[in-house]
Parts: C-alpha cells; structure tokens; sequence
C-alpha cells in the first residue's frame, strides 16, 4: 500500500514540476481541506500507536471518507490523484478490528500491527502530498 501511494506522489510531484499539472485555486483549496482532514483522522506515529485496533481502523476509514468526499467534488488531474489514492488504500476496507462472532465475516480480515502502522504512513504520505499541491 505505501509503495503505491509513494509512486503516486512521485508522479504528481513530478507533474507538477514539469508544469503538466498546474492546479487551479480550486484544487489548491481542496487539496489544503482534504490535508487537514486527514491529519485530524490520522495524526502522528504516537498517537496512533496507542489506540486501540478498533479506533485506529475507524481513523484509517475516516480518511478514505475524506479522500471519497474530496474526489466527489473534483474533476480532472486531482481527481485522478484522488481516485487512484482512495483505490490504493481499499485493503482498509477489508480489514476488521474484532474477533468474528459466530459467523462468517463477509471476507473482513484482522490486518497486522505492521499493516496498520504502513496504511497511516500512507495517509500521513498523501496528507503531505495534498500539502504541497495546496501550495503550488
């Protein structure tokens, strides 16, 4: 997950480098909401850490809402960026926080402490990324 989301910076970083990519204020402004609401949802390492499995998945799914909400009201290369951010962290979607009952788990999977902690890295990569374009 964390590769594809540093590929996808890369690539935008060198878009917007390359001047193929020149964000309207529009975008600059949802960029800089979008970056706010994922620090809110995912803030530092430490903070993290000490949460329990149930809150840091609902952290890592608060922010794919904010992703999903930024991308509904966006069109064109952010969009995209968007797009291809919420798709890279879709595993989040499957994973669960707590032992299955007595039944089936329509697929949700308990993820690794290690899953955890590369997912919120991710977030924390394209709350930087969103920065920046914020600022271009």
């Amino acid at each position: 997950m964390q590769t594809v989301i540093d590929d996808l910076v890369e690539e935008a970083e060198r878009q917007l480098r390359d001047q193929a990519w020149t964000p309207t204020q529009a975008d600059r402004t949802l960029a800089a909401q979008a970056a706010t609401r994922l620090y809110a949802a995912v803030g530092t390492p430490q903070s993290q850490e000490v949460l329990s499995d149930v809150d840091r998945l609902a952290r890592l799914r608060e922010a794919l809402a904010a992703l999903a909400i930024a991308l509904a009201h966006v069109h064109g290369r952010l969009a995209w960026f968007l797009g291809a951010a919420v798709t890279a962290l879709t595993p989040v979607l499957h994973w669960r926080a707590l032992p299955p009952e007595d039944g089936p788990t329509f697929g949700a999977v308990q993820p690794t402490p290690q899953q955890y902690a590369e997912a919120e890295a991710a977030v924390r990569r394209l709350r930087s990324a969103l920065a920046g374009i914020a600022t271009v």
